[in-house]
């Protein structure tokens, strides 16, 4: 067999050994990441409320640091988070999220093992990937990047969305129950954006008072360092436009 497919082999064991124990990894885990990306934020924020050592690997994606041949071979999208534990390789924030608490978590409260409690936190992560953040970065990402002008549309579209969670968080405290998982932590770096923004989502209620208490209970694992901060840096980028 390949060396580099039993290395791999062996790592992903290694990986699953861990885990079972629920024990700390034996290195910080390597994150390759931009502060203001928002993924990446959402990644930092899980690994500090489960006491997850990372290294943190600054790649600008602006400056092309994603493209070199070295990335690519470890992630062929070349996409940010990409998290490297001890030759266990990943991307996308919330499959790392998952991994983190599988892997690492004292308790399984931020990621339930129940089933049902499990699905309904898994749709809210789906949710957020397919609908609420995919609607903000569609309203956004021209107005970031390509300097397009407010598109009246797609937020309304977001709003639509906005309703949707208001819904969804009726006699809820947090998306998918009455404790904090990662869900929230996904999702709320996107209200963070829209607050730093200025968007006006004062209409939903219920997200509005989950908003707030969300960042209350992640005020201990860097939310104003790593969410808020984040959040201000694109909002700088916006306000250059």
């Amino acid at each position: 067999m390949d060396k580099t497919v039993v290395e791999k082999i062996n790592a992903a064991n290694n990986a699953a050994a861990r885990s079972k124990g629920n024990r700390m990894p034996t290195q910080p885990i390597k994150l390759y990441y931009l502060p203001p990306s928002p993924p990446c934020r959402s990644v930092m924020m899980t690994a500090r409320a489960l006491g997850i050592d990372l290294e943190l690997v600054l790649t600008n994606i602006m400056e092309g640091q994603h493209k070199t041949p070295e990335y690519i071979k470890m992630n062929p999208q070349h996409t940010i988070p990409t998290m490297d534990d001890n030759g266990f390789i990943l991307w996308e924030s919330r499959a790392i999220m998952s991994y983190f608490v599988n892997a690492y978590g004292r308790d399984d409260s931020l990621y339930p093992r129940n089933p049902r409690q499990r699905a309904l936190v898994d749709q809210r992560l789906n949710f957020d990937l397919g609908t609420l953040y995919k609607r903000y970065m569609d309203l956004y990402v021209p107005m970031l990047f390509k300097g397009e002008a407010y598109n009246d549309e797609a937020a309304e579209k977001l709003n639509e969305a906005l309703d949707w969670l208001n819904i969804m968080l009726g006699g809820r405290a947090f998306v998918a129950g009455d404790n904090l998982t990662i869900a929230d932590i996904s999702i709320v770096v996107t209200l963070s954006n829209l607050e730093a923004f200025g968007f006006d989502y004062s209409a939903h209620e219920n997200v509005v008072k989950w908003f707030e208490r969300t960042k209350k209970t992640l005020e201990p694992y860097g939310y104003a360092e790593i969410d808020q901060g984040g959040a201000h840096i694109l909002a700088s980028f916006l306000k250059k436009e």
